[in-house]
């Protein structure tokens, strides 16, 4: 497995008078094991955002999610029932609660060759984007505490009583995340031909398409079978490993220029999407990171 990916890589980090690059990654499934929103339900619960018949019907999006990922009509069903739900949520709160319970429910969910993969592209001199359906409140803080440099996510309306409307700004999914890419490489100088990108979903096939590297990791159905077409890398992640355990010492310290990019951030609660894995760590990160 590693040694297919590896020939699919551009390995040597890039020199200083080259376009710069960047690796742009899908949050949920593809760098953590769940929904970044659903998996805040209990805790705004807890925070009286929600009632328990709301808690259920989360926990069964969670479900069907996990079980087989989410086409479009779900995901647009997902998109109008979470909407309708964070109207009138105070957004200082949300991010509150956010803030309080991001490490308990977070940190165990994050892929161990996610996490393998963002610092090999680091070290090889690409920025880190993620690029989430999912809100900025949730996807913000998950994006600081892995270490990105960019986020691109869902941004919802908010009133002058500091409440969401229910209404969505920006809408971080399908072609409007390809979108997204080619403004930030407009923007920041990325020369997308020597770009990667990775997935779970066919969803984000445009956004696939963008970049010079792509790569399905855990593909539903739908990506898997396009991915076997074009020929682009398949990867699967299944360790889930908190930072601090991954290696002695050797824990993803927050980027201090974490920045959310044009138009994107957003509600702790519109729908999730979409996650690598390598059987050696070690294998991995030489892969990208040495020629």
């Amino acid at each position: 497995m590693v040694g297919a990916y590896a020939r699919h890589v551009e390995n040597q980090p890039l020199p200083h008078s080259s376009p710069r690059t960047a690796a742009f990654f899908d949050l949920d499934k593809t760098v953590i094991a769940k929904s970044s929103t659903l998996t805040f339900s209990k805790s705004f619960y807890q925070g009286g955002l929600i009632n328990r018949r709301a808690v259920l019907r989360t926990a069964y999006t969670q479900f069907i999610f996990l079980a087989g990922g989410a086409d479009h009509d779900q995901m647009e069903r997902m998109r109008e029932y979470l909407s309708a739900l964070c109207k009138g949520w105070n957004v200082q709160q949300v991010r509150e609660i956010v803030a309080e319970a991001l490490h308990d429910l977070i940190d165990p969910i994050i892929y161990d060759e996610a996490a393998s993969l963002i610092e090999a592209h680091h070290t090889a001199g690409r920025d880190v984007v993620i690029v989430s359906t999912s809100g900025a409140e949730v996807v913000e803080p998950i994006g600081e505490m892995l270490g990105a440099d960019r986020v691109v996510a869902t941004r919802m309306v908010v009133g002058e009583d500091g409440c969401f409307t229910g209404e969505i700004d920006y809408y971080a999914y399908g072609p409007t995340k390809a979108e997204a890419v080619r403004e930030l490489a407009e923007s920041e100088g990325y020369d997308l031909a020597r770009c990667y990108a990775y997935s779970d979903s066919a969803t984000d096939i445009p956004m696939l398409e963008a970049v010079g590297h792509p790569h399905a990791v855990n593909p539903d159905r739908a990506l898997r079978r396009e991915a076997i077409a074009r020929e682009w890398p398949v990867l699967v992640f299944n360790r889930p490993v908190r930072l601090k355990q991954r290696l002695p010492g050797l824990s993803m310290p927050p980027r201090p220029a974490l920045i959310a990019a044009a138009a994107v951030g957003a509600a702790a609660v519109t729908a999730g999407l979409v996650w690598y894995a390598g059987r050696r760590r070690a294998g991995a990160l030489a892969a990208i990171t040495s020629a």
